[in-house]
């Protein structure tokens, strides 16, 4: 079962694949997808990295560095969700 501790999660996507409403299973759970919102890099505040679990922003920008450069300018998917109760 997941924890619900981490609430917010941020993609660098050329388009968002998840949506709005839409249930998805994450290892041992499932999550459901409350809000999507494209915002910079920079834009992201200490609230959010609480709620993504990350300890810091260079560790969130190493993160979504898997799929191209992060620059603080660069557009990111939020999104927030929490644990589906099975």
């Amino acid at each position: 079962m997941l924890s619900g501790d981490i609430t917010v999660s941020f993609r660098l996507w050329a388009r968002p694949q998840v949506t709005v409403g839409g249930r998805y299973r994450v290892g041992p759970g499932t999550i459901e997808i409350d809000s999507i919102e494209l915002l910079p890099f920079a834009a992201i505040d200490d609230t959010d990295l609480q709620c993504s679990g990350e300890a810091g922003r260079e560790a969130l920008r190493r993160r979504a560095a898997h799929a191209g450069p992060v620059h603080d300018d660069t557009l990111l998917h939020r999104i927030e969700f929490h644990v589906v109760e099975s």
